[in-house]
């Protein structure tokens, strides 16, 4: 038997309508072999973790161009804690500013990526991650 498909739900939360680079990393995580599960914009914390735990995921990846990162992704960290998933690890990129990074680290995002991250840098990570974790 091969090793189990790496499984990431994708999505936008909050109000942001910009999708381009979040689609970029779906389809470069999906053409590296993993399960993606793209959500769409306009997503409530809420349904991301939802999906997140129904599609059994190991990874959420978040996007934000907003400026609503510092709501919406601890938002998500705190939904995985309430609902015992927190071993569901979380990623996000977008346009974050250095000084957020550091919280939303120390919150418990497990990385950040900045616009124009290699997407074979960004797989790498992911599987780095997932390895990590287990």
């Amino acid at each position: 038997m091969g090793e189990e498909k790496i499984r990431v739900v994708i999505a936008k939360p909050g109000l942001d309508g910009h999708d381009r680079g979040a689609k970029v990393v779906a389809r470069a995580l999906r053409d590296a072999g993993m399960e993606v599960i793209y959500l769409g914009l306009h997503q409530t914390a809420e349904n991301i973790v939802n999906a997140a735990i129904q599609e059994d995921a190991d990874l959420i990846g978040l996007s934000s161009l907003a400026g609503a990162h510092m709501t919406h992704f601890p938002r998500v960290i705190d939904l995985l804690k309430e609902n015992k998933a927190d071993d569901i690890l979380v990623f996000g990129g977008g346009i974050i500013p250095d000084e957020d990074r550091d919280q939303l680290l120390e919150k418990g995002v497990d990385m950040l990526f900045g616009p124009g991250t290699d997407t074979e840098f960004i797989v790498e990570q992911v599987r780095k991650l997932v390895a990590d974790r287990n």
